[in-house]
């Protein structure tokens, strides 16, 4: 069975919830613990008991769904198969040492937490989650354990030359230099002042000279940046001397050019870059250790991952037969006699954040129709990957799905983008380089018409939009900056559209819009700022880097159709949800006719490897 990342996260915090978060209920009014009930399972010949599980489940928030139909057994399986590897690592992990010094380091710690100061507040805490005092460090020290063993996994992992330099080749772009920029800046605080700069700007104004009477920022150096000490030339800088909105502004004008007014933590921002410079491409001699670094790394999470499919593989593991649980986790698919478990599957979708909202929705459905068919799919698309990886000689490394997605930097990494093939990327996706129209927008609210028409005419007379607003019992939200493309349809057409508007001392007015019942609004448009097409020259690396991605996305999907073809592939999935779907009911018999006895419920214990 392969495991995720992500399942190596939710593994290590299943039982640190169980009693770190005391939130178990399971406990008698006197807080005594509960008989453990009967063994459920065996992992390696060792027993889990029915208050092992219960505790277990109480932590998991999928079981909190309550779930049903082809569901429940998806859950249930996801929910054994966590326990299952975790037991397997703990037994695995025993003889690893962790002394009494470690195990009170992170009791104290839980009792910081926790605010457990003295041992009467400590003592109500083991009795309110059913631990005692030794079981909760017997929890504690496994804990310890399994991630020491982990440690000594990682610490195994030596990465050679070979593998550095064929991971840089992979991730060059990541170590390329940082691109600069000369450039000077004038900040402001008043956003009407920034937009009677920018345009004497564009009209032709100095900006040193502007900069000097007006930036709260680098006003003496004429707004340089980098400037050396009683210097007006500006030096190069990287995006890090910029807050984001800037920054990304800025370095997309590798022609030069000047930024539009631009908003930032309250102030405003007008950029002039004067010169764009490159980053270039990195050499591995200036980067080695950091490529060392990282590789490391990628090849120990590796190692992890197949220590841990190697732990569940060799676990021995025994259902009761009548087990409350509905364990399924057959073959769903096979990628040239690789086999892919339900289960697998299953670690994906609901690692999936949007998932638990859907089933709290009743939308349980959709995510077993929709993301698990999706979800096999990719993981199909990875296997065939990785098996190509594998067979190509060269030192990949790292998890089975950084190794899928480094088999397609590898086979597409020489396919480069003429600048024919760039301008042509540039007018086929105009859109993409236009920064989109914005304003500044206030908004009045009323439930009666006949008022909103009294505050569209005070307003008109020249009164403060807030006061009036609340003097008529209506509901005022102050200007803010919106973008087009972000509004409902109605608003829109009024801030961005051909709706008509009527000036006024406080802005741009519109007429009584009736957006709903009892719902009669007003809006007032206080300042606009037209779209803007940026030029190819403005945004030509941008367009080369969107370009050749585009291309070598291509590619790699021409090689997994052919991989495709060349493999032999079975998907089964839709027939083993089919089969997990729940049965209709049958029709009642007629009373003169016997209805057949109810099946006994039979679990079959999992074979080895299961």
């Amino acid at each position: 069975m392969k495991v995720s990342r992500r399942a190596i996260t939710i593994i290590f915090g299943i039982l640190a919830l169980s009693f770190a978060l005391g939130t178990i209920l399971l406990f008698t009014p006197k807080g005594q613990r509960q008989s453990q009930g009967r063994a459920l399972l065996w992992v390696n010949g060792k027993p889990l008991y029915e208050l092992d599980l219960a505790r277990l489940q109480q932590q998991d928030p999928l079981f909190g769904l309550a779930p049903e139909g082809t569901l429940k057994p998806l859950i249930d399986t996801h929910f054994l198969e966590r326990v299952i590897l975790f037991e397997a690592l703990s037994q695995d992990a025993s003889r690893v040492r962790v002394s009494s010094a470690e195990v009170k380091a992170e009791v104290d710690r839980i009792r910081k937490q926790f605010g457990l100061t003295d041992n009467r507040a400590y003592d109500r805490f083991l009795q309110q989650i059913g631990f005692t005092d030794s079981l909760l460090r017997r929890e504690i020290r496994r804990q310890l354990q399994i991630q020491k063993r982990i440690d000594q996994i990682r610490k195994k992992v030596k990465l050679t030359d070979e593998e550095a330099r064929f991971f840089f080749e992979l991730h060059k772009a990541q170590y390329a230099p940082e691109d600069k920029v000369l450039a000077r800046q004038i900040v402001v605080e008043d956003k009407a002042l920034a937009e009677k700069i920018l345009k004497e700007l564009e009209g032709g104004a100095s900006f040193i000279d502007l900069a000097k009477k007006y930036s709260k920022v680098g006003a003496e150096e004429g707004g340089a940046l980098g400037a050396q000490p009683g210097s007006t030339e500006p030096g190069p800088v990287t995006r890090v001397v910029f807050p984001e909105a800037v920054a990304n502004a800025v370095f997309k004008l590798t022609g030069g050019g000047l930024t539009p007014v631009i908003e930032a933590g309250g102030r405003y921002y007008i950029v002039q870059v004067e010169k764009f410079l490159p980053g270039g491409e990195a050499k591995y001699a200036e980067v080695a250790d950091r490529v060392k670094k990282d590789a490391l790394q990628i090849k120990q999470q590796g190692a992890v991952e197949k220590y841990m499919e190697e732990v569940r593989k060799r676990a021995q593991v025994k259902f009761a037969e009548d087990l409350p649980y509905d364990y399924k986790n057959p073959v769903v698919a096979k990628v040239n006699g690789t086999e892919i478990k339900l289960e697998e599957v299953s670690q994906v979708v609901f690692g999936n954040p949007q998932v638990p909202g859907l089933i709290r929705q009743g939308l349980g459905e959709l995510v077993v129709q929709f993301f698990y068919p999706t979800t096999l799919n990719q993981l199909i698309t990875n296997e065939l990957f990785y098996q190509a990886a594998m067979e190509s000689g060269q030192p990949f490394i790292g998890p089975k799905a950084q190794i899928a997605s480094d088999a397609q930097l590898w086979k597409t990494k020489d396919i480069t983008v003429s600048d024919a093939e760039v301008k042509a990327y540039y007018e086929k996706n105009k859109a993409r380089f236009k920064i989109p129209a914005k304003a500044v927008v206030a908004l009045a609210e009323f439930e009666d018409e006949a008022k909103a028409k009294s505050f569209r005419e005070g307003v008109k007379a020249g009164k403060d939009p807030a006061k009036l607003a609340k003097d008529l019992g209506g509901k005022f939200t102050p200007a803010k900056e919106v973008e087009e493309g972000k509004l409902p349809p109605i608003l829109a057409k009024v801030v961005f559209g051909d709706a008509p508007k009527e000036k006024t001392a406080a802005g741009e007015l519109s007429d009584v819009l009736k957006v709903g019942d009892k719902n009669y609004q007003v809006v007032l448009v206080k300042s606009l700022t037209p779209a803007r097409q940026r030029t190819f020259e403005e945004v030509k690396a941008e367009a080369r880097a969107l370009a050749l991605a585009e291309k070598r996305a291509k590619a790699a999907q021409a090689w997994l159709e052919e991989l495709k073809k060349k493999a032999k592939l079975e998907n089964r999935l839709d027939k083993v949800l089919a089969e997990l779907a729940p049965k209709k009911k049958p029709e009642t018999a007629p009373k003169n006719e016997t209805a057949p006895a109810k099946n006994e419920k039979t679990t079959e214990p999992a074979p080895k490897g299961q």
